[in-house]
């Protein structure tokens, strides 16, 4: 008798550990998941698996969508739908004053950007920040393959060349965040240049961002705070894997010259403003072939630089995307 109520109690047991458990569970999933430091939620990726937990740059998330979720993939700001439009607005207002259309866009190769990097460090050695003259020279090749046909995707008018390279080791600016008064103090001791000058800043961004940059149009309202930045462990050779062929870099630099993401407006007419890439609802991560979260056009375009994917997945430029990024870059920064 007294055996069988033991075995009754630890099944009794081994119940309440499974519905505790199973509580837990789903309270991680509702609040997004996310173990980091940062911004929390995010879009409902409704056709990729979750995974196992994602460790970046010493931070660590429950998954790689809790990651993408949480903003630290890109920490470019969001433009509205409000200032989308009117963007969209003075764009045509341009292009007909100059009597032009997408459709006249110039030819591949034929603008060249002068980039001046800024190593923001630590201390020396590679897992300080201090990242060699071969990493950066290996970026710029990874941007000149991105933008030229050189990858499988459109030829687009731009080059980039290295115009500088400065080194500084300061702790706070290391690991600066998004709009800190770290990013305002570096950015105005360093950056060089006009609107037609990229300044890259690699560093180590608090709460395990991957980079972030400004779009061409804000360029008037506050011309230091242009530029884009990248974890230092993003560049050709790094650890930050899957991110470590040097595409966080393409990517941002399609911000700068005036790209949204390819999910900006999910699934609306709009989306994001270009009319070649596939409408996609929310972000993609790691390289889910034959994803399609919009009814409207095609596969979602996961292999797009202007997506979330892992950086072995993207390897294109549209045509549309070019012609977007020749003439805001032409309208709003002289290029």
């Amino acid at each position: 008798m007294k055996q069988k109520v033991l075995i009754v109690l630890a099944l009794v047991a081994l119940a309440l550990t499974l519905v505790v458990t199973r509580s837990t569970h789903n309270a991680q999933a509702q609040d997004g998941g996310w173990m980091g430091t940062g911004r929390a939620g995010g879009q409902n990726d409704i056709q990729q698996s979750d995974e196992g937990t994602f460790v970046l740059n010493g931070h660590e998330w429950r998954s790689k969508k809790a990651f993408v979720d949480s903003g630290a993939r890109c920490s470019t700001k969001f433009v509205d739908e409000i200032e989308a439009s009117e963007i969209d607005n003075a764009l045509a207002r341009f292009q007909k004053e100059r009597g032009s259309s997408a459709e006249d866009e110039r030819p591949g190769g034929s603008v060249t950007v002068s980039v001046y990097w800024h190593v923001i460090n630590r201390g020396s050695g590679i897992s300080n920040g201090d990242i060699p003259q071969s990493q950066i020279d290996s970026q710029i090749n990874v941007l000149n393959n991105a933008f030229s046909s050189a990858t499988g995707g459109f030829n687009t008018p731009f080059r980039f060349v290295l115009a500088g390279v400065t080194r500084t080791t300061n702790s706070t600016w290391f690991t600066m965040g998004s709009g800190s008064s770290a990013e305002a103090q570096a950015k105005a001791a360093l950056r060089v240049g006009g609107a037609n000058t990229l300044n890259i800043y690699s560093a180590s961004p608090g709460g395990g961002l991957l980079g972030w940059a400004t779009f061409p149009w804000w360029y008037a309202g506050d011309p230091q705070d242009d530029g884009v930045v990248l974890l230092y462990s993003s560049v050709p050779g790094g650890t930050a894997s899957p991110y470590n062929l040097g595409d966080t870099a393409t990517h941002e630099i399609g911000h700068w010259l005036g790209l949204y993401h390819t999910f900006q407006g999910g699934c609306s007419t709009n989306n994001d403003y270009v009319s070649d890439t596939a409408r996609e609802r929310s972000p993609a991560f790691g390289c889910p072939s034959g994803r399609n979260t919009c009814s409207q056009s095609g596969l979602d375009p996961i292999e797009n630089f202007m997506d979330y994917s892992d950086d072995a997945c993207m390897y294109k430029f549209t045509a549309g995307q070019s012609a977007r990024m020749d003439s805001l870059s032409l309208q709003y920064r002289g290029l």
